[in-house]
């Protein structure tokens, strides 16, 4: 469940209808946030390299420490489904006057799955700016460091 087919693309980055849908996702995804702590909700959407989105919010606990963020749980849910190469990611939430940015730990799972895609952030009227994944996690550190 949670894959749905995004309408057809070329590889790399979103185009039209396909990035329009990856945008709003990300919005319906927010509306869904567990947030009752922080009251900041956030949601995610995840394209893959076969054209399929998975949406995530974050979800907190009362244990704060066991919260998680939406990004990861976009990428969690597409991993659980087979998935392990991504295109693009769109994050929104209802900061007005800032674009959304991923946290720290985000970046660096996103960065598992290489740094040639890209990041999408919004602000709550919808703008955004795109962002190369190299470009928010520079001089990073990923799996093939571990075969150095």
């Amino acid at each position: 469940g949670g894959q749905r087919p995004a309408p057809a693309a070329p590889p790399g980055r979103p185009q039209g209808e396909c990035l329009q849908l990856l945008l709003r996702r990300s919005r319906e995804a927010k509306n869904r946030a567990y947030c009752p702590y922080s009251r900041f909700p956030v949601g995610a959407a995840l394209l893959t390299a076969s054209g399929e989105l998975f949406s995530g919010c974050n979800v907190e606990n009362a244990c704060y420490s066991l919260g998680v963020c939406a990004e990861r749980t976009a990428i969690q849910k597409a991993i659980s489904e087979g998935h392990t190469s991504f295109r693009a990611m769109a994050i929104a939430s209802d900061m007005g006057d800032h674009f959304i940015v991923p946290c720290g730990a985000c970046r660096q799972v996103m960065r598992e799955f290489g740094t040639d895609w890209d990041v999408y952030l919004t602000k709550a009227d919808g703008t955004y700016i795109v962002k190369r994944l190299e470009e928010l996690l520079p001089l990073s550190f990923g799996p093939e460091d571990l075969k150095k």
